[in-house]
């Protein structure tokens, strides 16, 4: 065979592989396996709902100590940071004046006694002189008018003594209320005056404490419309639970009731003032801590949790999550979300129970994708999807 003839042979060689290619389909491409993916199927759990406000103690009773009557202080009978009770002596004012103007005031009683006893005697006699015209009418008279006016005398004198008694016994200061006691202003020798603006010492009683907090008024009406509709319900019959959480972060052992909420709302903030009361035996709690006070609200019995993973954001800035539609295919869903208990949200509109949120395998995952769904429990107590 010649060299042009194999040439030929190549070429048409060639030329018949690149028909055969040419007549040949393209494979079809292999269809993707559906996207794996953790789900919660939704439950109505009973949650009760909690408020975290901030606030400050105050104490349940204060009162300031303050002289009532003018003198020299010669003792101060307590110690300072003391616990004192209703009642207990705590300064006493030097009582010489205020024993002699008692003194006085007694020896004045008796002398009215005496010019009464002499009045009346007078009268007597001249009373049947006078039937008789012995003595003038006018001397009768004058003699009835001056028993009457010693009779007058004597009420006088007793109202001195209790007076002049009621100063003398102020002149011991005594404690208005049972409480612990502050420091002292004045020291033995000091000259204090009746009601002077200055207090001797100050007495807050501790046990119980309140803790004033506020809240939002828009909040307060959500809640009573949510009590209304019967969507909540009372932890008491006419009051609520309250937990502290103290400045450090720790808890507060004992529980308080709330005693009310004020009826107006502060137009500057738009607020409403809460007062709670706590028992406060062991005195941890003392008036202008910062505090943390956990309100009660109520309980949701019909309550759907979704967990927080499983909620993201659309451009509007709505809530979305991702349900197992019909068809083993993921659906775009707009919930509506008002507070976060735990690890979850607190879903108010958009989901019901049975459905079923995907929690796990969203990264990649596009609304109309394939999937195959696996639950995952469901930890309520800790707030999210185990």
């Amino acid at each position: 065979m010649t060299p042009t003839r194999s040439k030929t042979v190549l070429f048409l060689l060639a030329s018949l592989a690149s028909l055969a290619t040419c007549d040949r389909k393209p494979a079809p491409p292999a269809a993707a396996p559906p996207a794996k993916v953790g789900i919660v199927i939704l439950k109505q759990h009973s949650v009760v709902l909690t408020m975290e406000l901030p606030g400050r103690t105050e104490a349940y009773l204060t009162a300031d100590v303050r002289p009532q009557v003018s003198g020299v202080v010669t003792r101060r009978i307590f110690t300072e940071g003391s616990d004192v009770s209703l009642g207990q002596q705590l300064y006493q004012i030097d009582p010489a004046t205020y024993k002699a103007a008692y003194d006085t005031a007694m020896a004045t009683l008796q002398y009215d006694r005496a010019a009464l006893a002499t009045a009346r005697a007078k009268a007597t006699r001249y009373k049947p002189l006078a039937a008789a015209q012995a003595v003038s009418r006018q001397d009768y008279d004058d003699a009835v008018a001056n028993s009457g006016e010693a009779v007058a005398n004597i009420a006088t004198a007793m109202a001195s003594i209790e007076q002049a008694n009621i100063n003398l016994a102020y002149t011991k200061v005594m404690a208005p209320i049972a409480g612990r006691i502050g420091r002292s202003s004045v020291t033995p020798g000091a000259l204090v005056t009746a009601n002077q603006t200055t207090a001797l010492a100050t007495i807050t009683q501790l046990d119980p404490i309140y803790v004033d907090v506020t809240q939002p008024a828009t909040t307060l009406l959500r809640l009573q419309q949510e009590l209304a509709a019967g969507r909540l319900q009372r932890v008491g019959p006419h009051q609520a639970k309250v937990t502290l959480l103290l400045e450090d972060g720790s808890s507060y052992g004992a529980p308080g009731i709330l005693q009310f909420s004020e009826v107006t709302v502060d137009e500057g903030t738009g607020t409403v003032l809460l007062r709670a009361i706590f028992p406060n035996h062991d005195h941890m709690l003392l008036p202008g801590l910062y505090v943390r006070a956990e309100l009660h609200e109520g309980t949701n019995d019909k309550a759907i949790l979704v967990p927080q993973q499983a909620v993201s954001r659309n451009p509007h800035g709505d809530a979305t999550v991702m349900l197992v539609g019909p068809g083993n295919k993921a659906v775009l869903h707009v919930v509506q979300t008002t507070r976060a208990i735990g690890a979850n949200w607190l879903v108010t509109g958009g989901l019901a129970a049975g459905d079923k949120v995907i929690v796990d395998g969203l990264q990649l995952l596009r609304p109309g994708m394939e999937v195959q769904a696996t639950e995952v429990a469901e930890d309520v107590s800790a707030g999210a999807a185990k």
